[in-house]
């Protein structure tokens, strides 16, 4: 009896030991287990932080383009603007001198709106008949210095070609811009 109760005994403490080496690998395991979830789910975390810093930058990036492509397009908008002003300023230059210098061209606004207040001063100040009077003598002292020109240049228009005596005698023909300037200052000088 002794030695089967030292048997049960021994087998006992033997199942114990067993018992308590299988609880140990089970807590070790579910240590284990724990451990690797809380490491992949700071992974996860980790991962996602990166992203959302990737994501974060990428329209910081993107923002940063369209913003210098917005600049872009504002300097060359500007750009021809001004480009477009110069333009435009040396085209009203070019026109005002063509229109000045041009030998059949009409008055310049500028030179027709003085004319019209000289003319409009001087119909206050003077009566009609003394205007037409300067006029005509402005007009036959136009008309007698082309004649004189006309006359000396007769000579050597006959030695020239048919088409230069026409360029010729189209610049010494009075042009309305000279025949305007002509009649302001002989309406200044009757006033």
């Amino acid at each position: 009896t002794l030695r089967t109760e030292e048997r049960q005994r021994l087998a006992r403490e033997r199942r114990e030991e067993r018992e308590k080496q299988h609880a140990a690998k089970e807590t070790q395991i579910l240590e284990k287990e724990r451990k690797a979830k809380l490491q992949y789910e700071k992974q996860l975390e980790e991962r996602q932080r990166k992203l959302k810093e990737q994501k974060q930058k990428e329209e910081q990036r993107r923002a940063a383009v369209e913003e210098k492509r917005k600049q872009k397009i504002e300097e060359e908008k500007e750009r021809y603007e001004a480009v477009m002003h110069r333009t435009l300023e040396r085209n009203q230059r070019l026109e005002t001198r063509q229109k000045r210098w041009s030998w059949g061209g009409s008055v310049t606004p500028d030179s027709e709106s003085k004319t019209a207040l000289l003319y409009a001063a001087g119909k206050r100040s003077t009566s009609t008949a003394n205007l037409k009077q300067t006029e005509a003598v402005v007009n036959k002292r136009l008309s007698s210095s082309a004649a004189l020109l006309n006359a000396s240049d007769r000579t050597r228009r006959s030695q020239l070609s048919p088409l230069d005596s026409s360029v010729i005698s189209r610049l010494l023909a009075p042009t309305q811009a000279s025949l305007a300037r002509s009649k302001s200052a002989a309406t200044l000088s009757a006033d």
